[in-house]
């Protein structure tokens, strides 16, 4: 397959996160799991060192309480910058004292609040998806943060997505409240929590929020499985840069292209087998280094599917590599495989988790009786991720 060269009718518009010129304008978002250090330096070694790649989310009350699994997490990479870090909480205060923290220990360069995750286990006690629609919590929230950043000059952004479900849409008032409290971008990604990860993405619900959101970037999130896809959304939105999930599972490479193709160059071809072997052995290799190879090797069989999605490897041998325990045995996978197979174009699609719809959204008795109420949900500092 020859390289393709797919531009848009004119440049992007430069991307700048506070003090951070993002070139190309992509963000790979932050997934619980997956974008640790390993994984981020992998997607930076295809991409661009000046786009943004952010680590998995980070609970502010464990930073306030310096867990050290928590610590662990937030390590950055030598050569990364600006190091990106994204934190969940729901109380103002709790999140204000870990930016204080994060910027008083020069641990972070850019900070990201998460408003996306739809899981039950956190709306049902107000967090994530559920806590914009508390309006007045949400300014406190982003006064708290800002202030607390501020004065190291580090820009405070934030993710969320289009609403609670289709009768409650919030992400217009989350934009311009953000807006209006000093943050630094924003980012949709354009489903309600009550579709999960299920269906398609509302792209027209980003071309809104940039109509609303004047003054600071507003980025795309949803459905870019393909640079033409990233091409596309902004495009069709008018929206400053795209973040980047399920996409680049199994595919960091993923990156190279989204490079090329918002530069205006040709997209390189898809990996063969062979290369696609070379790239899951340095990813082992990377956590490894990371994290030492019993947890390595436990982290790195989840991607397994991603990598050789699409290609003719045969039942047996996926199974082996669903069940790897050492670096060794992943080498010795590969050199199993034919390095001669091109990449399947039907492998460009959706991955990653989909599932169905949520049929309600699981919220705090009474949360929507009031969204100016600013009193902070009870227990809601809660260790997940995702949105």
């Amino acid at each position: 397959m020859a390289c393709v060269t797919i531009t848009m009718p004119q440049a992007p518009t430069a991307l700048r996160i506070g003090p951070y010129a993002v070139d190309p304008p992509v963000v790979l978002a932050p997934m619980a799991g997956i974008t640790n250090q390993a994984f981020r330096k992998l997607c930076r070694e295809f991409g661009s060192a000046t786009s943004i790649y952010v680590c998995e989310m980070i609970t502010a009350r464990a930073v306030v309480e310096r867990n050290e699994k928590t610590l662990h997490m937030m390590s950055f990479d030598a050569d990364e910058h600006p190091r990106s870090m994204q934190l969940y909480g729901v109380d103002p205060k709790t999140l204000g004292e870990a930016v204080r923290i994060i910027v008083g220990e020069g641990w972070a360069d850019h900070i990201d609040l998460n408003l996306g995750c739809p899981v039950r286990k956190v709306t049902r006690l107000g967090g994530g998806s559920a806590l914009p629609y508390k309006r007045r919590l949400f300014a406190n929230i982003v006064r708290e943060m800002v202030a607390a950043a501020e004065p190291a000059g580090v820009p405070v952004t934030f993710k969320f997505r289009i609403g609670i479900d289709d009768d409650h849409h919030t992400y217009l008032d989350t934009g311009r409240i953000a807006e209006a409290e000093g943050a630094a971008a924003v980012a949709l990604h354009a489903r309600t929590a009550a579709q999960l990860y299920s269906g398609a993405a509302d792209w027209s619900a980003i071309a809104r929020l940039k109509e609303a959101v004047t003054t600071i970037p507003v980025l795309g999130n949803g459905d870019i499985f393909t640079a033409e896809d990233a091409l596309r959304m902004m495009r069709e939105t008018g929206c400053d840069g795209v973040v980047v999930g399920r996409g680049c599972l199994g595919r960091p490479w993923l990156f190279a292209e989204l490079s090329a193709a918002l530069r205006g160059e040709p997209i390189p071809d898809g990996p063969t087998l062979g290369r696609v072997g070379e790239i899951l052995v340095r990813h082992a290799a990377l956590l490894t280094e990371h994290d030492g190879e019993d947890k390595a090797m436990r982290d790195i069989r989840k991607h397994m599917a991603w990598y050789l999605m699409g290609f003719p490897v045969g039942s047996q041998l996926r199974r082996s590599f669903a069940t790897v325990s050492r670096l060794a045995q992943i080498e010795d996978l590969v050199g199993q495989l034919d390095p001669t197979v091109p990449f399947p174009t039907d492998a460009l699609g959706p991955r990653g988790r989909q599932g169905s719809p949520q049929t309600k959204v699981v919220l705090p008795e009474g949360w929507l009786d009031d969204p100016e109420d600013d009193t902070v949900p009870a227990a809601a500092d809660v260790m997940h991720s995702g949105g």
